[in-house]
């Protein structure tokens, strides 16, 4: 049998963390020994999560109680805000030889991008290069040796996927790349603000970031390419739909496309092809994948203005987030992949 890892989660109070420990709870070899929250210490985390009642009977401990507790942790997610997780990085590489962290600190591989695009100088630039981008379709064997992973932004996930297999193959004769996405207001997180007010929320298809957002950065350095990105807000809680047009000076043919798709992820456990002649779910459809680390592609051609137009849908708060990061670690650790992801998803919800 094998023996579980003992995990602990900085910064479980928010949906991420909320989402760690709904899939830790059940992982197979997993054991969720502590969860942190400063505001929410001494409580009990179905206070903050009631959907884990009677599923977990944790309480939150303040971080810098961690050591203290738990002093043979095998693995730690941390899911701080951004800025705040490379502030403590330096005392939880103490606590566990295994971190896989959720926050944007050390997904960049050269420090001067962070900075760039995040406005804030870099606390431990020493530490940046020790992580490894967590992408596992598209870096599995550097994630198998890792002992520190960064995993992905969900709106950067959500175009990296689908884009990579065509960039890689068909690369040469791509002109323009935009990208699309309408995402939920889940990934805005816990925090209230006047934007995620129910009346202001309620309706909208909002514009929240047409360009320069901070998961351009990403998207590009996995790509290689000038990307243009533009997401905006709709009224869904979890899931993120990317509409990408991908521009050639003499498109590819529908073969070619699947050639593409197939070479890279026809053995990916976690990659669903759509392709529907008939009814309302011929796309990609986030909907669908509610609490699933399932990413959906389908897409289509226009020969009239050689376009490609490849359809994605994730739930920002799974594949894009909580479900990847433990993706990840089953990697990381010599599991099976699908240890502890393999829910699937609700119809009708």
């Amino acid at each position: 049998m094998t023996k579980a890892k003992r995990a602990a989660i900085v910064g479980g109070s928010g949906y991420t963390g909320g989402e760690l420990v709904r899939i830790l709870t059940n992982h197979p070899y997993i054991d969720l020994v502590g969860v942190t929250s400063r505001k929410n210490k001494g409580r009990s985390v179905t206070k903050i999560h009631p959907n884990l009642r009677d599923k977990s009977d944790l309480s939150f401990i303040h971080p810098e109680e961690l050591p203290e507790e738990f002093s043979n942790l095998d693995l730690v997610f941390t899911a701080l805000p951004h800025g705040r997780s490379m502030e403590f990085m330096g005392d939880y590489l103490t606590l566990s030889d295994k971190i896989v962290d959720l926050s944007a600190d050390f997904r960049l591989s050269e420090v001067e991008e962070y900075e760039k695009w995040y406005g804030i100088e870099h606390e431990t630039p020493d530490l940046n290069d020790q992580f490894v981008y967590g992408l596992p379709e598209i870096h599995r064997s550097e994630i198998e040796e890792a002992s520190y992973i960064a995993s992905p932004g969900c709106t950067a996930t959500a175009a990296i996927i689908p884009l990579y297999p065509i960039v890689s193959e068909l690369g040469e004769g791509i002109v323009k790349i935009v990208v699309d996405s309408k995402v939920g207001s889940s990934a805005g997180g816990a925090t209230e603000n006047p934007g995620s007010h129910h009346p202001e929320r309620t309706g909208v298809v909002r514009s929240y970031k047409p360009t320069g957002h901070r998961h351009t950065a990403e998207i590009e350095q996995e790509l290689g390419k000038i990307v243009s990105f533009s997401p905006h807000g709709v009224e869904m809680v979890r899931g993120i739909l990317s509409t990408i047009h991908v521009l050639f000076e003499n498109g590819p043919g529908p073969g070619e496309v699947w050639k593409a798709f197939r070479k890279h992820y026809q053995d990916e456990e976690f990659v669903r092809f759509v392709n529907e002649r008939k009814g309302i779910y011929r796309y990609p459809e986030p909907k669908l994948l509610n609490g699933t680390n399932t990413v959906e592609i389908g897409f289509e051609l226009s020969k009239r203005d050689d376009r490609l137009v490849i359809m994605s849908a994730i739930d920002n708060l799974v594949k894009g987030a909580a479900g990847q990061a433990v993706q990840s670690s089953n990697l990381a650790c010599g599991y099976p992949e699908k240890a502890g992801l393999e829910r699937i998803g609700l119809h009708p919800i």
